[in-house]
């Protein structure tokens, strides 16, 4: 159950992942977008920004939008830089975001790019916080090439997407509000 005043954006956001599990990203991103802006207009906690762009992030992955997932990345990490990260759950965080811009380097074809921000990411986020990560910096390490299909194959055995099946209230779902009154808001 939403927190009283928060139901509009968690509904819609609701109906962007139902939309990405049918495959339909475009979709899912019009949804996240109008949910970003109404919990931002809301004053709503932060975490739900921080979920609303994290399911961003999975749409444009999952399309192959790299150069936007790492620019956002970028921006966390001089974010977290800039903060100084200094308890165990910012540094999961910062590494979580460090893990996503690896594997979303690696999916570009940026290896180099790729194992360095893993060797940060699990450097920040300590031992066995990102498996995700360790694995494939292993296969990095031992000079294996990372074929896509395995690499997504792991990402979903892992739980690295946040976006699924058994995580989505296709009850809460909302339907966007009227087109006509749409902003432009971050994220493309």
């Amino acid at each position: 159950m939403a927190a009283p005043g928060h139901e509009m954006h968690v509904g819609i956001a609701e109906a962007g992942k139902l939309a990405a599990l049918k495959g339909d990203h475009a979709g899912a991103l019009r949804h996240y977008r109008a949910a970003i802006r109404l919990c931002v207009g809301a004053k709503a906690p932060e975490v739900f920004f921080r979920h609303y762009t994290q399911c961003v992030m999975e749409s444009l992955e999952q399309t192959g939008q790299f150069a936007e997932v790492i620019e956002y990345c970028a921006m966390a990490d001089a974010h977290y830089r800039a903060a100084g990260a200094c308890n165990p759950l910012q540094r999961r965080d910062h590494g979580s975001i460090l893990e996503r811009l690896g594997l979303v380097r690696l999916k570009a074809g940026e290896t180099e790019a790729a194992r360095e921000a893993l060797e940060e990411a699990v450097t920040l986020a300590g031992p066995k916080a990102l498996p995700l990560a360790e694995t494939v910096l292993g296969w990095l390490r031992r000079g294996m090439r990372v074929e896509p299909r395995r690499l997504a194959e792991l990402q979903k055995k892992s739980g690295y997407f946040t976006v699924r099946e058994d995580r989505v209230d296709p009850a809460r779902a909302r339907p966007l509000p009227d087109p006509a009154k749409q902003e432009t808001v971050p994220f493309g």
